[in-house]
């Protein structure tokens, strides 16, 4: 498989102003509400700051016309990982229902589905989002490929309409916990880490998860991402 450039140029569509409530919440600097719990309701209940997340860029492996399911994972082999991803009215600071939450990464080996030959639809999906605004997803933990650090994409859809493209990222420290097991230890030391990858640095900062690991071994991660509804 050929691996995606590090030179992925931004869409250009990094939103410089914060239209929210409140003067407190106004003067807030760019940035999510990042919490960690194990259901989905936690992220509802920490997204007590609603501001404009960054725009990144969907980079090349974008594929239209994915399943609408939780489970994405298919049977990839890797680290278990769960996404509770809320979407927030950053005008309002109200949760969103039924927008629809769009994922998708590559596996354990750095293989996206679906595209440069690569059969099947793993690791994609959509979800809508509950009446707390929350979208759940059980899937894995990304692997690496040359050039970039660890990252899964998102998009989201209000009404039909695309509100929100991103990229969500993960500790160093995390990853190479979870790098140092298996499938992922089979395949070396990853190139690029959070501070020498080119779109972490355009706002991947207020859009990197914490997880945390729950009893049974599984990664749980949770943001709150504030979107801008289309007019």
């Amino acid at each position: 498989m050929t691996s995606p450039s590090s030179a992925l140029v931004s869409r250009g569509r990094v939103l410089a102003k914060l239209a929210v409530a409140g003067a407190a919440v106004a003067a807030s600097p760019l940035r999510s509400r990042l919490t960690s719990g194990s259901t989905a309701a936690a992220a509802a209940s920490a997204s007590v700051a609603c501001v404009l997340t960054p725009e990144l860029t969907e980079g090349p492996y974008f594929l239209s016309g994915d399943k609408l399911r939780r489970n994405i994972a298919e049977k990839r082999p890797g680290t278990p990982l769960t996404l509770n991803l809320s979407v927030l009215d950053s005008a309002t600071c109200k949760p969103i229902a039924n927008a629809a939450v769009d994922v998708w990464h590559c596996d354990a080996g750095g293989t996206y589905s679906g595209v440069s030959g690569n059969s099947g639809r793993f690791l994609r999906g959509i979800q809508k989002t509950n009446a707390k605004g929350v979208a759940s997803f059980d899937t894995i933990y990304p692997g690496w490929y040359q050039g970039r650090t660890v990252h899964i994409h998102v998009k989201v859809y209000v009404g039909g309409n695309e509100v929100h493209t991103g990229q969500l990222f993960f500790p160093d420290t995390l990853t190479d916990a979870v790098y140092r097991t298996a499938p992922y230890s089979g395949r070396g030391t990853r190139t690029t880490r959070n501070v020498g990858d080119q779109i972490f640095s355009s706002g991947g900062a207020a859009s990197l998860l914490r997880p945390r690991k729950s009893a049974t071994g599984r990664y749980v991660g949770t943001l709150a991402m504030g979107v801008k509804r289309s007019s």
